[in-house]
């Protein structure tokens, strides 16, 4: 088990995107530079727990060098939760992290993800579920947002009173998606209140970070025990790195580690469409860029229909770059 307090603080977390950090692009970052906490893609405990399990049971496979990582979990039927939570412990997760924020409308639509502010009796229902499914093994953490269509600091509030370990705090409100800037101040009042309510709580805080450098001075301006990354880490796998070594890389570099990524993937998913290899398309801005050809290459590159044909996109860059 890890234990919450003996985390370093503030400690750096690579945030769970969908369809973007799943192990194949964990692996990149750590071996770019590893954070201290992982999480995976968020999954559905209801669908876990249904004939659709096989689809998706995929998005929580993990390698040991991505220790400690948490299981992102998501839906609405405390039963499911109970069930999975008792699975991840057997998985060995170091810990589980409770979805309470992601602004998807069809997510919130069904009720799930941010739409649980709403139905507070149920966010607590889930918590306890969850803890009943841990039976004090591994920790558990909350992700949400500060509001629904306006802030509401009585929601942290009341997850905090729930007796958890770790509370990520995105600063925007559900209604506001990513539209505005990310509210660093309303984290700081949430960790005000953590301080009244849950001492022993661990605050995270996530929204805009680019840089592990604006981490640390978030952290210590809002006196945070952690900061998570996510689009940060999309844009720069070496995020992490107090040297920032990704500002040094060459662009041939760059395409030379998205190389990587793809045959990494094939190696673990195969070249396939059970598995989404489209998703690797995301990565073409990150890794493709800085000369005077990138865009065009990109576009062939986003263009290609398997992941043998990506590889050879790039083999064609590279060499045409030396």
């Amino acid at each position: 088990m890890i234990r919450m307090l003996d985390i370093p603080k503030p400690f750096f977390a690579l945030a769970p995107m969908d369809e973007v950090t799943d192990s194949v692009f964990r692996q990149i970052v750590v071996e770019c530079a590893k954070p201290d906490l992982m999480f995976t893609e968020f999954v559905n405990v209801d669908g876990l727990q249904s004939r659709g399990r096989d689809k998706i049971i995929h998005h929580l496979k993990f390698t040991k060098k991505e220790q400690p990582i948490f299981a992102q979990i998501w839906g609405k039927n405390p039963e499911n939760y109970l069930k999975t939570a008792s699975e991840l412990v057997a998985m060995g997760f170091a810990g589980i992290d409770i979805n309470m924020g992601c602004p998807d409308k069809s997510i919130v639509r069904h009720g799930g993800g941010s739409a649980l502010i709403n139905n507070r009796p149920l966010a607590a229902e889930i918590i306890a579920a969850t803890k009943q499914g841990v039976a004090d093994k591994i920790p558990i953490s909350v992700k949400l947002r500060t509001g629904f269509d306006k802030v509401d600091l009585t929601w942290p509030q009341f997850i905090l009173e729930q007796g958890i370990d770790m509370l990520t705090v995105h600063g925007r409100t559900t209604k506001e998606m990513s539209k505005v800037p990310n509210r660093w101040e309303d984290i700081g009042k949430v960790r005000e209140i953590r301080d009244k309510f849950a001492s022993k709580t661990l605050i995270v805080g996530n929204g805009d970070v680019m840089s592990r450098k604006q981490g640390l001075e978030l952290a210590k301006k809002y006196k945070l025990d952690g900061i998570m990354i996510g689009r940060g880490a999309w844009a720069n796998p070496y995020v992490f790195d107090p040297d920032d070594k990704w500002t040094s890389l060459t662009p041939v570099q760059k395409m030379k580690l998205y190389k990587k990524h793809l045959e990494l993937f094939k190696q673990i998913k195969g070249d396939n469409d059970k598995f989404n290899f489209q998703s690797l398309k995301k990565f073409a801005r990150t890794y493709i860029s800085g000369f005077n050809d990138a865009s065009n290459i990109r576009g062939e590159f986003v263009r290609k229909q398997s992941l043998k044909e990506m590889i050879e996109i790039l083999d064609k860059a590279i060499k045409g770059s030396i």
